[in-house]
């Protein structure tokens, strides 16, 4: 059973259970007794206070209790699980060059790619003055490096499902010492059909073990998932669940299908945004909206699940340092991602799962900054908008949007392209093409033959009626279908044959 009062009164960092949120927060790294190696590493970091998820979580992981953590995306999850795990894996310290010395040790789990990606590389700036080891496999890239780095020793493995059965199956890497396994956005992992590889990932594991789920958003499932693996989960909330961010200004336009294009060009110029993060729903339409804005003269890139990992990275890459001005994307940018001072969240579709809502706004407006999130609603989204109202608790007002001119009808526009004076710089000396006369319409002709074409005329001789024939009649006793044998002259002196008898 999960414990929420004794959340309540444990997680705060005194065992205080007046203290408030920003009490809390207001704490410093050294007054949980992290070691001097960790907050060190946090401090190059530019932490200086923890935030309320962290002054919660922190002291009771160190306590050696299992942990469901809810919070709101942005307050520093990672940090939250991966500080007090690394300070209780420095026991295991060794600078060894043996891999049998450096075994898995901590185990997590995450969802896409890009959000193990960007956890990997956060725990392994908390760890960079120790001497544990940190790596990360995904799908997505080849298997060869990934596996020298696992056959050489690692305590800390951050992984996403797919790939880290690969590597059990091969044999790459054992996980019968894993002591401490993290759930990192748990429901995303059951939402894409991860929850039959998650049982077979702990099956692998060792029972006597600390296990930690941390995720923006709880639905009932996470809560029966939790009952099944974690031992007496203490519930750590900073939120009320699947709230979105207060420091967040949330928009809602009523816009049709068409036009949405165009309001998106219009908020960015009209707020003067110097980057946004779109989101549709499919990974056609990802690639075809991100075409369309690199034709309105925007830097833009498309992010979705049938990019390489390449791909993918180096356009997140890219986006993260000014360089695209729009990154059109999927949900598979909805969870986890960190991108600093990001202004404006589009939902240029309506996300169908109400949760994905959260976690996409949850995009801006991180680290405390303020951000804006726009959703485009037309005429067919009202069931999926009522269930993000049902989700956050929150009537939502659609407000309209005026859009700049209006493009022309359909023909207007295609006379305007045929009867467009000519760009600057273009060869006068070319004669203009001529104009083609439209062409009329004929049905085929059907064919004719003059045999059948000519009237009817009547045969100049009548032909007897077969009725008044002279034919002989066949012999009495024979039927009148059989033939009689003509007369045949005799040859070579032979007798004459008789008609009948012959």
């Amino acid at each position: 059973m999960i414990d929420n009062s004794a959340a309540r009164a444990d997680a705060l960092p005194h065992g205080d259970a007046t203290t408030d949120l920003a009490a809390a927060a207001s704490l410093e790294f050294n007054s949980v007794g992290l070691s001097e190696s960790l907050q060190r590493a946090v401090a190059a970091q530019g932490y200086t206070v923890m935030t309320p998820i962290q002054a919660k979580a922190i002291p009771i992981v160190l306590a050696g209790r299992d942990v469901m953590g809810a919070a709101q995306t942005g307050t520093g999850k990672t940090a939250a699980f991966s500080l007090p795990l690394l300070h209780k894996m420095l026991r295991h310290e060794n600078a060894s060059m043996s891999p049998a010395r450096h075994p898995v040790r901590a185990l997590v789990i995450a969802p896409t790619r890009e959000l193990a990606d960007q956890v990997a590389a956060n725990i392994k700036g908390y760890a960079a003055q120790t001497k544990l080891r940190v790596a990360v496999v995904y799908g997505g890239i080849d298997m060869k490096p990934q596996t020298l780095e696992l056959k050489g020793g690692v305590e800390v493995l951050v992984a996403t499902p797919g790939r880290l059965l690969d590597h059990i199956e091969a044999k790459n890497c054992v996980l019968n010492q894993v002591e401490y396994v993290v759930l990192d956005e748990a429901d995303r992992m059951l939402d894409i059909g991860f929850l039959p590889d998650l049982q077979r990932i702990l099956s692998y594991l060792p029972k006597a073990r600390q296990t930690l789920l941390f995720s923006a958003t709880f639905s009932p499932e996470i809560r029966r998932l939790a009952e099944s693996y974690l031992q007496d989960p203490i519930m750590v909330e900073v939120a009320r669940p699947n709230a979105t961010a207060t420091n967040v200004e949330q928009r809602f336009y009523s816009v049709a299908t068409d036009d949405k294009r165009r309001a998106v060009m219009k908020l960015i110029k009209d707020r003067a945004l110097t980057q946004a993060l779109v989101f549709v729903n499919s990974k056609l339409g990802c690639a075809r909206l991100a075409r369309s804005f690199e034709r309105d003269g925007l830097r833009t890139n498309a992010l979705h699940g049938d990019k390489s990992q390449d791909e993918r990275l180096k356009a997140l890459e890219a986006f993260k340092r000014g360089e695209v001005d729009v990154l059109v994307a999927t949900d598979v940018a909805a969870r986890g991602l960190d991108i600093v001072d990001l202004p404006a969240v589009f939902n240029f579709d309506v996300p169908y799962n109400a949760e994905d809502y959260v976690h996409r706004i949850g995009r801006t407006g991180r680290a405390g900054a303020s951000g804006l999130a726009v959703t485009l609603v037309s005429s067919s989204d009202t069931r999926l908008i009522a269930d993000i109202e049902h989700l956050i608790k929150k009537k939502i007002e659609l407000e309209p949007l005026e859009l700049d001119d209006s493009p022309p009808p359909r023909e207007y526009r295609d006379r305007a392209r045929h009867d467009s004076p000519r760009p600057e710089g273009a060869d006068e000396s070319r004669p203009p093409r001529p104009a083609v006369a439209p062409r009329s319409y004929a049905p085929p002709r059907a064919p004719s033959d003059p045999f059948f074409d000519k009237p009817y005329e009547p045969s100049s001789a009548a032909a007897e009626p077969a009725w008044e024939s002279k034919a002989p009649a066949a012999p009495r006793g024979l039927s009148p279908n059989i033939k009689p044998k003509k007369r045949v002259a005799a040859l070579f002196g032979a007798k004459q044959a008789d008609p009948v008898t012959s």
